[in-house]
């Protein structure tokens, strides 16, 4: 079952934390995460699983920054999430997406026990400007049933900002 928005305020500080939090960005079933101005930008024009891809930052600016499309970005939440028993999910606001804007490509499904920042991975489809702490995506919180290992990962888990891939570290 998904959490209503009042048992995600009743759960605050316990099972779930969002930091910050406001009153305001709290929906029926869900709760708005706001875009962080820094964004990562792959540095070469064909991406390797295997090893670390080099990065630069940018930040998006007050007055707005346009992305292009066929260009992937890596953003984050200025919210820090973690959670313990229940499914953390996001996905980006129906007003996000109605500009052709994905803020994740496949990564939009949590592990109960993760706790960090939300790496977003941002493609649009036309060219659009972007402005920093806009309200980008939703988180949702599911239940879980039975007995569960809470997420750990020597890749994600306490992150401290935007993240690119780590897949390599799977690679031996």
């Amino acid at each position: 079952m998904i959490l209503s928005g009042k048992k995600i305020k009743e759960k605050l500080g316990d099972e779930i934390i969002i930091k910050p939090y406001s009153e305001k960005q709290l929906n029926p079933n869900s709760y708005n995460v706001r875009l962080h101005n820094e964004l990562l930008i792959y540095n070469e024009p064909v991406l390797d699983m295997r090893s670390p891809n080099s990065t630069h930052k940018a930040i998006i600016p007050d007055d707005g920054m346009i992305l292009s499309p066929g260009k992937l970005y890596l953003g984050r939440t200025v919210e820090f999430t973690k959670t313990t028993n229940y499914v953390p999910m996001l996905e980006g606001r129906s007003s996000i997406g109605r500009l052709g804007l994905f803020i994740h490509i496949t990564a939009g499904f949590g592990d109960v026990g993760f706790s960090g920042y939300w790496t977003l991975e941002m493609f649009c489809v036309h060219p659009i400007k972007i402005y920093p702490y806009v309200e980008i995506g939703q988180i949702y919180y599911y239940s879980i049933e039975g007995d569960y290992t809470p997420y750990e990962s020597d890749k994600y888990q306490n992150n401290k900002g935007v993240q690119s891939s780590m897949l390599y570290k799977e690679f031996v």
